[in-house]
């Protein structure tokens, strides 16, 4: 049989008519007028070829046939009903692997309290991280499926992406402690010695450079590494000079921090997800563990 050709509604009245075993009762279980149900009752005849309901002595009774479809019936509608809307597990038994994809950096700072908020939450989700490899690369694994959540700087645009801003951020210049430039800093030490940038993708010019340039000014960069980590250890041997985001820059140790000497623009985070994902608990609670950490 071809299901496209049934009418899975006419399970639902015939679960409702071998229940009551009446047409107007069962009729008002499932919101139909009495000639909607009876014709209802008819269309299940043909399907099943079998009367279903017979009248005897002035009552309806169920046929054979009826009372052996009354527990697989009920058993299929259940499934249905569980596949459309299944039901919500308690957090504390859910087991789940999140994959979760971030900068480094964010990682750094994320990761501990969050696992320590699951642990407490919701013990039965694990956590793999994943290396942060650009926006576009997010949004293709987001897409097939390879990832779960990702923070992003700039989300791409996307219909069948979930955005949620996560905070507003802003950077910092950091250099190590007892550096020449951090005796006193001004735009022309800060330009008077040797940058390093992170680009996950080796890109050396940055928004900032253009902006110099608007300035008639440029800055020399000397080093492209592709993750935030690298940065601290790199500034504490040298005379490098770097930006990270302030919230970063703030829990490291052995630096210098200053706010940057031209305006420099901040940019949001955001936790993205695919849109087929909205109704997953496991992910929605980790989504909303993250969030609160941002606040």
């Amino acid at each position: 049989m071809n299901l496209r050709s049934v009418d899975l509604n006419l399970l639902v009245v015939l679960d409702a008519l071998l229940d009551e075993g009446h047409v107007g009762r069962a009729g008002d279980r499932v919101g139909l007028s009495q000639p909607a149900t009876s014709a209802a009752l008819q269309r299940c005849r043909h399907l099943f070829r079998d009367d279903l309901l017979e009248r005897r002595h002035g009552t309806m009774r169920l046929t054979p046939k009826a009372e052996s479809l009354r527990q697989p019936l009920k058993a299929l509608l259940a499934s249905a009903a569980a596949l459309i809307d299944p039901p919500k597990v308690p957090l504390a038994e859910i087991q789940a692997t999140i994959r979760l994809t971030m900068a480094d950096a964010l990682a750094l700072l994320l990761v501990e309290p969050l696992l320590a908020d699951l642990a407490g939450s919701a013990p039965g989700i694990d956590i793999v991280l994943q290396p942060w490899r650009g926006n576009e690369a997010a949004k293709h694994a987001l897409a097939d499926g390879s990832t779960d959540l990702a923070v992003s700087v700039s989300p791409p645009a996307d219909d069948e992406l979930r955005r949620e801003p996560l905070s507003e951020e802003s950077y910092a210049v950091v250099m190590r402690e007892g550096h020449p430039a951090a005796r006193r800093f001004t735009l022309e030490r800060w330009l008077a010695y040797p940058h390093i940038v992170v680009s996950g993708r080796g890109e050396a010019r940055t928004p900032l450079d253009t902006e110099l340039a608007k300035r008639g000014l440029r800055r020399r960069v000397r080093l492209v590494v592709p993750t935030f980590d690298m940065v601290a250890p790199l500034l504490r041997s040298t005379t490098m000079i770097a930006m990270l985001p302030k919230r970063v820059a703030e829990r490291a140790t052995g630096l210098a921090v200053f706010e940057p000497p031209i305006p420099v623009a901040g940019f949001t985070l955001s936790l993205v997800s695919h849109r087929r994902r909205e109704h997953d608990q496991a992910l929605r609670h980790v989504a909303d563990r993250l969030a609160a950490l941002f606040r």
